[in-house]
């Protein structure tokens, strides 16, 4: 589940980007779209570790969604560096939340035949 890995690393960046970009106290709806952003991934990324919840990682396409639509209505336009931040993440999350979990095993067929086949 090395794609769940990746989204909670991309969740990490979400939270601590109003640091790095410098976002001003007073751009409130810049911090809390990142911190709840980045709360959300990373909290379906480590609930698909969870049996019960493991397509929660699904969730988080409507988040990469939301980034993506909140980058242009805050000015994808002027392309600040926030609104390229949230693309660029809003797109390779939705990469990242297609992959199954399973994505790194072998198919069943191909475990059948090496079993049988004693390798």
């Amino acid at each position: 589940m090395w794609s769940r890995v990746v989204e909670i690393m991309f969740g990490c960046w979400l939270l601590i980007s109003p640091f790095v970009f410098g976002h001003e106290s007073g751009e409130t709806t810049l911090w809390v779209n990142d911190l709840a952003c980045g709360s959300a991934v990373i909290a379906f990324g480590l609930s698909s570790y969870w049996r019960p919840t493991r397509h929660a990682h699904l969730l988080t396409i409507g988040v990469s969604l939301w980034l993506i639509v909140f980058a242009y209505w805050h000015g994808f336009t002027s392309a600040p560096p926030e609104s390229q931040n949230h693309t660029i993440i809003g797109l390779t999350l939705l990469m990242f939340a297609v992959i199954p979990n399973g994505a790194s095993r072998p198919a069943a067929g191909w475990e059948a035949t090496l079993e049988t086949s004693g390798s």
